[in-house]
């Protein structure tokens, strides 16, 4: 038996050695052997031979009608008077009333099935579908047809994810996270100096990049000179709680949220001695002035860290940009935007809060093939004269929608937990009662000048 243990003792002595080596130690300095990019590349050609044998595989076997891009349904994009004008178009007697009208009820009962069947919201809160499998059975919804050879391959996957990948991420995230709790409460002992700075941001980016290798992550950053800079505001869309671990692995940020307990109360705790994060317990969280005083009070100190911030307030599933709270555009200073593009193809990024909680979600993630993103720092961004917050929080948000070549939504993500609040409902009121009424006025306006061309020439000819 105590050679067993001596054994056991001896392997992990030598798994140990293995990934502080090859991995964290380079990790640390920022440096690459190269591992991550070949594993990559065999990916894709395993990938895309995969994709080849499920097209060649499908021929062969009746096809069901493929998926609108849009989605499930063809929607119309034109606005409500042009599409209930249309329907008008189409029943003569009403083309020249603005009254309302039976056809009217038809655009209505359009728009509501096709939002029972298919809204603009609920979708955004589903796993992205995929082109072609990804030999995850996760994403096997869509693809039915599985050859022998498909099927060995699958399997070769599974081994490797679950009994290889698996334990060295975690083995990867527990250094990861150990190193940060421990050198951050080192760091927070220290007087407060340039120095203490220094070992903070190095604290904080040689854990964050042993935890992007854990993920076997592949990020690519564009316009690294827009970069956040200290007392600025960091805006990006959210898609996961790893959207931290990307972004702080090309640079240090002050984080904003409220105090939690357990593990991530350990963390936080032991972060925020070496680096004036903003912490809020769960009272001041209600308070919105509070909570605003702060973050002005951060952000007038141009020696601190950026705030790292994400305005839709949930995760998104990487297809969207829905709407930005305004909360953080009201605090004045300069907001530098940021776009979070993930790729589904090696693995889905998005939390789906509502069916997974964290550990299954994290399990989820160290299971998956790896992650690969792209980042962009978009120029930063002031408010303009006569703009309210409202207006530069959207001018953001379709920058960043722009640049990641996501969908740029008005909705509130807030909707993901709660009802339409009745002002949406009461706005659609309001533009189908403003309709009605200018079909009124350009009637009145129509008939007063079809009476007086009447009447002017009987005036002429009585005054000859």
């Amino acid at each position: 038996m105590e050679g067993a243990w001596e054994i056991a003792f001896v392997l992990f002595q030598v798994w140990l050695s293995i990934v502080v080596g090859l991995i964290v130690l380079p990790a640390m300095f920022g440096v690459s052997l190269g591992f991550t990019d070949i594993y990559i590349k065999v990916l894709v050609k395993t990938l895309e031979w995969a994709t080849l044998r499920i097209q060649r595989g499908q021929k062969e076997q009746p096809t069901l009608p493929s998926q609108s891009a849009n989605g499930i349904i063809e929607k119309d994009d034109g606005s409500m008077e042009e599409e209930i004008g249309e329907l008008r178009r189409s029943h003569p007697k009403n083309l020249a009333g603005g009254d309302f009208t039976m056809c009217d009820a038809f655009y209505f009962c359009k728009k509501g099935i096709e939002n029972i069947v298919e809204d603009q919201v609920t979708q955004r809160f589903t796993s992205e579908e995929l082109a072609s499998w990804n030999l995850l059975t996760r994403t096997n919804n869509n693809f039915r047809y599985i050859s022998v050879r498909l099927t060995i391959i699958w399997g070769l996957g599974v081994f490797i994810r679950y009994c290889i990948l698996l334990p060295l991420r975690i083995t990867l995230a527990v250094i990861g996270l150990s190193w940060l709790v421990i050198g951050t409460t080192l760091v927070g002992l220290l007087p407060s100096c340039n120095a203490k700075n220094w070992l903070s941001d190095l604290v904080h980016i040689t854990c964050y990049r042993i935890c992007a290798r854990g993920l076997s992550a592949t990020i690519r950053y564009h316009n690294k000179e827009n970069r956040p800079k200290k007392g600025g505001i960091c805006v990006a869309n959210h898609t996961s709680p790893i959207d931290i671990v990307i972004l702080a692995n090309d640079g240090c940020y002050a984080m904003v949220g409220q105090v939690h307990g357990g593990l991530m109360g350990v963390i936080q705790r032991s972060i925020v001695r070496s680096c004036p994060h903003v912490w809020f317990e769960r009272s001041e969280m209600k308070d919105r002035h509070a909570v605003a005083k702060r973050l002005k009070d951060h952000i007038a100190d141009k020696t601190k860290l950026p705030i790292l911030i994400f305005p839709e307030g949930t995760c998104i599933n990487n297809t969207s940009v829905m709407m930005f709270k305004k909360g953080s555009f009201e605090i004045g200073g300069t907001i530098y935007p940021v776009a979070i593009k993930y790729d589904p193809q090696f693995g889905d990024a998005f939390w789906n809060s509502a069916k997974y909680n964290m550990v299954s979600y994290l399990l989820r993630m160290m299971t998956s093939w790896a992650i690969v993103c792209n980042v962009w720092y978009l120029p930063p961004m002031t408010r303009q004269d006569g703009e309210d917050a409202v207006q530069f929080a959207n001018r953001v948000k379709s920058a960043i929608a722009h640049q990641g070549g996501l969908v740029d939504l008005s909705w509130d993500g807030g909707l993901k937990r709660e009802k339409v609040k009745e002002s949406f409902k009461e706005e659609q009121q309001k533009m189908y009662s403003s309709m009605i009424v200018e079909g009124w006025s350009r009637l009145s306006f129509l008939s007063v000048s079809s009476r007086d061309d009447h009447q002017a020439p009987a005036k002429g000819s009585g005054g000859l």
